[in-house]
């Protein structure tokens, strides 16, 4: 064998085109890509950067194997993996084929939660489950409350050992769950909630929430984001209770505000 044989692996939460500069160089001096379907996300996006793809189908991890042996005595060869790296690299070490992996791009920390908003649009979208998608706010409140205790309850089993770690993974993510169920809800604008005249009464969706909670964590720690001198705990518990007074009364003057101006509108009407 004269050529190096690499794996190169793509998370399919990042755009396909998006690869690490090691990547592409990698790509763009091999003298063989290999891929089983050339439509594939990442085979394609490599074809569209000018860098030709040989697709070799349906084969078995031992067949690419052959043909990576076969593709390798020519030159450097890189396998597209298409969530197939793990069967491919153990069927490789099998035959005693040296490969390299090559990391085109990977999972930021969060990034999964993408697959939970993934997992609940389909739940809610026609086709889905017909439970989940008869939902409400009303008729999912009770279960928020419900997980909130049972997160609670396995927090205070950790100390007494009737809960393991595992246990609170869980209801961390039944409480999740919650949050994402009622953004979903939120976003298709159905409750008449959403069919006010104000910009507090708009439909909002899961990056909205993330969004609001974040301006909040910034806004509520100066201390670490800007020129506040808070360095104690109880500096900071202080300055957050004063901050998030400040953030009722603007709120409280906004809607005053917005909900008169309305009131003008519709007299004028």
């Amino acid at each position: 064998m004269t050529g190096e044989v690499h794996l190169l692996t793509a998370s399919p939460r990042v755009a396909a085109g998006l690869l690490s500069a090691t990547a592409w160089r990698r790509l763009a001096t091999a003298r063989t890509r290999l891929a089983r379907l050339a439509d594939e996300p990442l085979a394609a996006a490599v074809q569209a950067a000018g860098h030709p793809v040989v697709e070799v189908g349906d084969l078995s991890d031992a067949e690419v194997v052959q043909r990576l042996r076969a593709a390798a005595a020519e030159g450097d060869v890189v396998w597209l993996c298409d969530g197939d790296a793990t069967l491919v690299s153990q069927a490789c070490r099998d035959a005693l084929l040296p490969v390299a992996p090559l990391a085109g791009s990977w999972d930021l920390p969060g990034a999964h939660l993408l697959d939970a908003v993934a997992v609940m649009d389909r739940l809610r979208s026609p086709g889905g489950c017909p439970w989940d998608a008869e939902q409400t706010h009303e008729t999912l409140a009770p279960y928020a409350v419900e997980e909130a205790g049972e997160v609670a309850e396995a927090i205070a089993g950790l100390a007494d050992g009737s809960h393991r770690y595992e246990d609170l993974k869980e209801e961390l993510g039944d409480l999740l769950l919650q949050v994402l169920f009622n953004a979903r809800v939120a976003a298709e604008g159905s409750h008449p909630a959403a069919h006010g005249r104000t910009e507090a009464d708009t439909p909002f969706a899961i990056d909205d929430v993330a969004d609001t909670l974040v301006a909040k964590l910034v806004r509520r720690h100066p201390h670490v984001y800007s020129g506040s001198s808070a360095s104690t705990p109880e500096e900071v518990e202080a300055q957050w209770a004063a901050i998030k007074a400040d953030e009722r009364t603007d709120r409280a003057h906004r809607r005053r505000a917005a909900n008169s101006g309305h009131a003008r509108s519709s007299t004028n009407e």
